[in-house]
């Protein structure tokens, strides 16, 4: 069977092809072209088009292609499920998902950049996605630090050296606060990769210091908790209806907002508002 995407790969459209030859068609063909032609293309050589829109195999609200052949096939198996949130994350530049997604997007935003065949570019990441089923699979739970001497070196830093140590927030942090609160207040949506560009520091780095100076929050969890408090102000202060809100606050419909709302809150925002009325009318 032929399977044909857009040109240009990097995460979703090496994954996938890595998915269809090792759980689907073992003798599938990958086929990269320019994207204005990949449905003509498809329709003359008889191939399966993914990754772009309006076609089966694509993305669906905040998940990737690799997650439709998952689910399209009932590929049931933890090692590919756990794959699944790592190459989500770094698909759509959410780092929260997973701790392994930055990494994933460095190496393959590195090797595309590096590698300009395509056919070169999925044979190498063929090998990249084996070694990350075989981790996800049989060795998620092991650390680096395996050996009694590097656990020993570790706890004496930990104990000794790092406790020691005043943390001093770096200067990135102030900026990217003064970011978010743009952000809030102009009602514009901000990604991990859109603030790494523009602290012109890398990702992956964020994404792992980002907790320790953010009410130990990922990057995603901390957006999302601002929101909500945003949202909370708006509900006091306005008679805003809920779906302005949500779309105020940077949620892409209300039923995300209510979901959010209630995950952090412990109670639906209509409720919240009702109870907020309600002590209103009871303090005249």
């Amino acid at each position: 069977m032929k399977w044909i995407t857009r040109e240009r790969p990097k995460i979703d459209r090496i994954a996938c092809p890595w998915l269809i030859k090792r759980f689907i068609d073992t003798d599938a063909e990958i086929i990269y072209i320019p994207f204005d032609q990949v449905l003509q293309k498809a329709c003359e050589i008889g191939a399966i088009p993914f990754d772009i829109p309006g076609v089966e195999y694509s993305h669906y609200n905040d998940q990737c292609t690799f997650d439709y052949f998952l689910k399209k096939h009932q590929l049931k198996d933890s090692g590919l499920d756990r794959m699944a949130a790592i190459i989500r994350g770094a698909d759509t530049d959410r780092f929260d998902f997973a701790a392994q997604s930055a990494g994933l997007s460095a190496i393959f935003l590195g090797l595309s950049c590096n590698i300009t065949d395509d056919q070169e570019l999925l044979e190498f990441g063929m090998k990249i996605y084996d070694g990350l089923y075989t981790w996800a699979k049989h060795l998620h739970t092991q650390k680096h630090t395996q050996s009694p001497v590097e656990h020993l070196l570790l706890e004496v830093y930990h104990k000794y050296l790092k406790s020691g140590t005043s943390r001093k927030a770096p200067e990135w942090t102030r900026e990217l606060r003064e970011m978010i609160q743009d952000q809030m207040d102009t009602n514009m949506s901000m990604s991990l990769q859109q603030a790494s560009d523009s602290l012109e520091i890398s990702p992956a780095y964020l994404s792992r210091e980002f907790s320790k100076y953010f009410d130990n929050l990922s990057f995603g969890e901390y957006i999302r908790k601002i929101r909500i408090e945003k949202a909370i102000v708006l509900i006091e202060t306005t008679e805003y209806s809920l779906t302005e809100i949500a779309y105020l606050t940077g949620f892409s419909d209300q039923s995300h907002f209510n979901r959010i709302f209630k995950k952090q809150i412990g109670e639906n925002p209509s409720f919240f508002r009702k109870r907020l009325n309600k002590g209103k009318k009871d303090t005249k």
